[in-house]
């Protein structure tokens, strides 16, 4: 089983970043590099504790599903996702938000655990490959979250 842990800052409230992070439309739009879409469950907008939604997308050429709930949630500080059902034998996505120092902004922390099928070809798999390809996909969502929160927004008519 693999588990690492990315921390991002990012210059906005944590109610904000929280909520960028449940939805599902952010979500699509950071993994386009991926062709992932929704193919069921909450298709569009922020999801909330017990909700479902299933992924469909393309990783290393091969493409496959992805179901995962939402299984914990106190906002604006904390939810979990975790697939129930999926190419993994596991996997579990935590995400911590915080106020940072300043209180101008929030200190996001995602901690995934996750375990490839297939026994030790998988645990060969996440050792040679699969490991810094999921850091890197974590990292470049939140790019996408960081670069979305942070963007300028238009004055209140």
């Amino acid at each position: 089983m693999i588990r690492f842990e990315t921390v991002t800052r990012i210059a906005a409230p944590p109610e904000a970043v929280f909520d960028l992070s449940l939805d599902v439309d952010v979500h699509t739009a950071s993994m386009a590099d991926s062709s992932e879409r929704i193919v069921g469950g909450v298709g569009a907008g922020r999801m909330q504790l017990g909700e479902t939604v299933t992924w469909r997308a393309r990783h290393f050429g091969v493409p496959w599903r992805m179901t995962s709930r939402i299984s914990a949630y106190d906002r604006p500080s904390h939810f979990v996702d975790e697939q129930v059902a999926g190419p993994f034998a596991r996997w579990v996505h935590t995400h911590d938000f915080a106020p940072d120092e300043a209180g101008q902004g929030t200190v996001m922390r995602d901690t995934v655990e996750f375990a490839a099928p297939f026994g030790p070809l998988g645990t060969l798999a996440e050792a040679a490959v699969l490991g810094r390809y999921m850091r890197r996909l974590i990292e470049r969502r939140n790019e996408h979250l960081r670069e979305l929160a942070e963007a300028p927004r238009p004055p209140a008519s």
